[in-house]
């Protein structure tokens, strides 16, 4: 597949070693009021050029409204933001060199898929014969060479979100922003259409960034991944960093599946931190949260479902129940009351054989689990 540039989409963007290096965005100290709410906390942040970058978080936590004021359709509190240096604070909306893609697609149902995505193109000025290239590689581009004279009320939910997303790529924005384009599909295409948009961000080279509640759609996708609660940044980082070192609890129970288990500080280390549970085992994990506690502090270790091991009952960290168990296929789930009253699940692979009510000892694999200090925004 091609990818497309400014004058010949025939040939693959090539970026600037300012590019490279010089965030495409930066916003500084952004805060967005409504009344007396404030749905945005002095917001900072970086944007590479190239990147796929998602703002995740629960309904409320203003990761809409920050893409919103990225796109100019609503005007910071405070704070400003600038692209490749250029202040874009109060710019309208249409002299930002971004494009943005609704859930809803916002297509014009009584034109054609070809006259929507080369729409922009003649609304800049761009000559019909560049538009009739433009618009034709584009479309190749996401599997619609054949569809150009088909009306977009003819084709699937998929298709009129490719053509959305080529309409808006077609006019070579530097930062393409994306508000849950892919939440009114059904799931297998919606799973499909996350492999297809980021692959179609990779071949073209933009800036994407997506607003999503859907922690596997974020996974799946980012280079790096925002996670926002209540307002303000929760953590930044890549998509593996984000699920195996979390540095706040409502990071590590938002992202994939977890358990938290409450302890107490006996010692800290440099990157490592004794912890005594309530069993009275004592147990050293990593941490990744700020180092802003002390011993006696309370906190909890955070362990995925596939951290976790069945052993006899007399060994392993903890002991406890088995109340529940789903076969999922390769993957049996457990869910395992534990002695001190807290409950885990453990991922099983494999043919073990366990029953409801057998008591048994659960194991952590080596390096594995994750301190969260009680004071990371969190309620101790």
């Amino acid at each position: 597949m091609n990818k497309m540039v400014h004058d010949n989409m025939n040939l693959p963007i090539q970026s600037s070693a300012d590019e490279a290096t010089n965030p495409v965005l930066q916003v500084r100290g952004v805060t967005k009021r409504f009344g007396a709410y404030v749905a945005v906390h002095d917001m900072d942040l970086d944007i590479k050029a190239g990147e796929f970058v998602t703002l995740l978080g629960p309904s409320g936590c203003g990761k809409t409204t920050l893409l919103r004021m990225i796109a100019g359709l609503e005007e910071p509190s405070s704070g400003t933001m600038h692209s490749q240096g250029r202040d874009v604070t109060r710019l309208r909306p249409e002299h930002r060199p971004f494009n943005m893609v609704f859930q809803s697609y916002a297509l014009f149902p009584h034109l054609t898929v070809f006259e929507n995505v080369a729409y922009g193109l003649r609304a800049r000025g761009v000559e019909e014969s560049a538009i009739k290239t433009k618009v034709s590689t584009a479309l190749e581009l996401v599997g619609l060479g054949a569809y150009h004279h088909h009306a977009v009320d003819e084709l699937s939910g998929g298709m009129r979100q490719r053509v959305a997303l080529v309409r808006a790529v077609v006019n070579e924005p530097q930062i393409l922003l994306l508000d849950e384009p892919l939440a009114a599909l059904d799931l297998q295409l919606r799973r499909k259409m996350q492999i297809e948009l980021r692959s179609i961000q990779q071949e073209l080279g933009t800036t994407f960034i997506l607003v999503t509640h859907d922690q596997e759609e974020a996974l799946v996708m980012s280079d790096r991944i925002i996670v926002m609660q209540g307002g303000r940044v929760e953590q930044i980082g890549t998509p593996r960093d984000i699920y195996q070192k979390p540095q706040t609890k409502f990071v590590a129970e938002f992202i994939g599946e977890t358990a938290l288990v409450d302890c107490r500080i006996a010692d800290i280390g440099s990157n490592t931190v004794q912890v005594t549970f309530e069993n009275g085992i004592a147990a050293s994990f990593d941490y990744y949260c700020p180092r802003d506690f002390s011993v006696g502090d309370r906190g909890a270790v955070s362990f995925r479902p596939e951290q976790l091991r069945i052993v006899n009952p007399e060994g392993g960290l903890f002991q406890g129940t088995i109340t529940d168990q789903i076969f999922l296929g390769a993957v049996t789930k457990l869910q395992v009351s534990l002695d001190s009253g807290s409950s885990l699940g453990v991922a099983l692979s494999g043919g073990t054989s366990v029953a409801l009510g057998q008591r048994l000892g659960v194991a952590v694999a080596p390096g594995e689990g994750v301190f969260l200090h009680n004071g990371t925004g969190e309620t101790k």
